[in-house]
């Protein structure tokens, strides 16, 4: 453990100055109330029953939306459904068991959503994990847990949500939102497995380590929205896509996400809790802002409700190299779970 915190400081001087004093500006920001109405829109949620998502999940039903949360623990769903019931809010809360850990749920999900859903506005995909050691997933292809269900069951949702998504935008004749929860963190990986022949393979037996897996799944966040984002514009006949995708970071929160991190970080964790972070309402203030944005933030990266620059090695030739590399990858990982889903791109 004391380990794991000498290479993190040790690793802090390799991020630019600028990012310690955009974080520490960025957390005192005020955030602006949710005000878009999403009267006879639908949302779904992905890890709604809890922390942000749960939050954002208030938000929509108090704006109007029929809100879908997609979580493996329904009953924790159903807790958060009743509450948020108890506030007669206009809108009203679904709860649809969803396992990032299986592709087979994800696709029972998605088979449900495109023959039950007339219409998808928003596809929160806000679900993510840090888990402290490697669980490899049966169900799931055999990935590690952080990597399945922070990048590639997310993404394949996404993939899969895509023709209900693009309908929507024709016959309502309005934008569609894919916003993906990414995080300031994805500035802090040294992702090394960039070196590797294979990247996402180089997760299965690759060194873990649970901040720096945790990191590395956010970059390739990043990465894999702004390609989305390409894509989307390259297969629309106009050449600007009518699904809006955007990548937002929700700052540091007060939430459930550093239930498994070390005793010695979470001490760490816990002073720049109690000094910087906001409240779980606050972040998910953060989302809607990025559900509700239109085409300036379409493949853009958004901090505090603002689209900002994300990390120089985004930005870098190298880090474009990488953002191909990893989407080809994918590619090849979700066709082999859904033969044919990335022709929904």
């Amino acid at each position: 453990m004391a380990f794991d915190i000498v290479s993190l400081l040790l690793r802090m001087p390799h991020v630019p100055p600028s990012f310690f004093t955009r974080f520490i500006l960025h957390q005192f920001l005020p955030l602006p109330v949710p005000g878009t109405d999403y009267t006879k829109k639908t949302v779904i949620v992905t890890g709604g029953n809890g922390g942000i998502g749960l939050e954002a999940v208030r938000h929509f039903a108090k704006l109007g939306a029929r809100v879908i949360i997609a979580c493996r623990n329904t009953e924790s769903g159903q807790n958060a459904r009743n509450d948020i019931e108890r506030a007669n809010y206009p809108g009203r809360v679904e709860v649809w068991p969803l396992d990032l850990c299986s592709f087979d749920s994800v696709k029972a999900f998605c088979a449900k959503a495109n023959m039950v859903l007339d219409r998808l506005d928003v596809l929160l995909l806000n679900a993510g994990v840090m888990v402290k050691d490697v669980q490899a997933n049966a169900e799931g292809g055999g990935y590690e847990t952080t990597i399945l269900t922070n990048v590639i069951s997310t993404f394949l949702v996404a993939f899969l949500l895509m023709p209900l998504l693009k309908q929507t935008a024709e016959t309502q004749a309005e934008k569609t939102v894919v916003t993906v929860v990414a995080s300031e963190a994805h500035f802090l990986t040294s992702f090394k497995e960039r070196f590797e022949p294979n990247i996402f393979e180089s997760f299965r037996n690759g060194e873990f380590i649970q901040y720096e897996r945790y990191n590395t799944s956010k970059l390739l966040d990043v990465l894999l929205a702004r390609e989305l984002a390409n894509r989307l514009d390259a297969s629309s006949p106009s050449g600007n896509s009518k699904v809006i995708v955007n990548s937002v970071n929700p700052g540091l929160c007060r939430s459930g996400l550093f239930k498994e991190i070390p005793f010695f970080i979470s001490l760490f964790v816990g002073f720049l809790s109690l000094v910087f972070a906001r409240s779980a309402e606050q972040g998910s203030r953060t989302l809607l802002a990025a559900a509700a944005g239109g085409r300036e933030t379409h493949g853009k990266y958004m901090d505090a409700a603002k689209v900002v620059q994300p990390s120089s090695f985004v930005l870098s030739d190298e880090g474009k190299r990488a953002q191909k590399r990893v989407w080809e990858e994918l590619v090849d990982i979700l066709e082999g779970v859904e033969k044919g889903v990335t022709g929904n791109i």
